[in-house]
């Protein structure tokens, strides 16, 4: 399982990114330990030819120093030149960082690599042991070798996030068209997209709460109050979809192309000649839009 985890860098910033936990983190681990013992048996037939056309003592002293740079050597190279992210990190979408949000030196992946072999998982581990129950009573899946180093293993291959799509509810229609949005600001606008794409990832109580107040908000800068019976979303979905259709009314003009169009407006008509009253008996009725005499 993963869950989002604020960072706060050096200059007090908070970053909201994904830790890694123990699922995901042992599906890497595995990984990382199958190439490690692959080196290891090319190792051995290797140190095995030494052994047996040379002294046993030096291919156990080259097999020895050959396992510290496997075990340790590899995690501790690999994070330092990619910083924070060996061969199974790569296949999962992981890495290794500062709690400050920073990536790791070699230092930090000294400490953990040392950690790892010494802790967490081969010499005191219990075969990684120590590692699994150090990081399921951690908030953030951190390990023993984290903590002496600071850092933490996060999920930097996240899915792309799609434009959420605002629907105008039919039953608002008529009723949007009549809104006045040109005071509406834009960053309250996105505000409101961002509220309605996430709505479903919220718990209903605090949806509702959210969305009151951003109704609220809408409600006062266009200067329409919620309709009696409407739920907050209901109101939100319609003024932006209204919002939508407006901006596309607008740029519509300017996406067609082909030849200008010419308009020909109507030539004023000539004036009818003024007929010269003619004596009668009976006065002519009154014209309501003559000019006054």
């Amino acid at each position: 399982m993963e869950q989002e985890s604020e960072l706060v860098t050096g200059e007090a910033v908070v970053l909201d990114v994904r830790a890694a936990k123990l699922a995901s983190r042992g599906l890497a681990m595995m990984l990382d330990v199958a190439l490690q013992l692959i080196a290891l048996v090319v190792a051995m037939l290797v140190l095995s030819q030494v052994a047996v056309f040379g002294d046993e003592a030096l291919a156990l002293t080259l097999f020895l120093v050959t396992l510290v740079l496997i075990m340790v050597g590899y995690p501790v190279i690999c994070e330092t030149l990619s910083r924070g992210r060996t061969l199974g990190k790569m296949a999962l979408g992981l890495r290794v960082v500062r709690t400050d949000g920073g990536p790791v030196r070699f230092r930090h992946a000294l400490v953990r690599g040392l950690a790892g072999f010494f802790i967490d998982f081969w010499a005191l581990g219990m075969l990684g042991v120590v590692a699994v129950v150090t990081s399921l009573l951690s908030p953030n899946g951190r390990r023993v070798g984290d903590y002496l180093a600071g850092t933490l293993v996060i999920r930097e291959r996240m899915p792309a996030a799609r434009t959420p799509y605002v629907g105008m509810p039919p039953q608002l229609a008529y009723w949007a068209s009549q809104l006045d949005l040109t005071r509406l600001p834009n960053d309250l606008a996105l505000a409101v997209r961002q509220y309605l794409s996430r709505t479903s990832e919220l718990r209903p109580e605090a949806a509702e709460a959210l969305g009151y107040g951003l109704a609220q908000q809408v409600a006062a800068a266009i200067g329409t109050p919620v309709p009696p019976g409407v739920p907050s979303w209901a109101y939100l979905s319609a003024v932006l979809a209204e919002r939508r259709q407006r901006d596309q009314a607008k740029l519509q003009p300017a996406v067609q192309y082909g030849p200008p169009v010419v308009r020909s407006y109507p030539q004023p008509a000539a004036p009818a000649p003024v007929a010269q009253p003619q004596p009668s008996a009976e006065p002519a009725p009154e014209n309501p839009f003559a000019p006054p005499s």
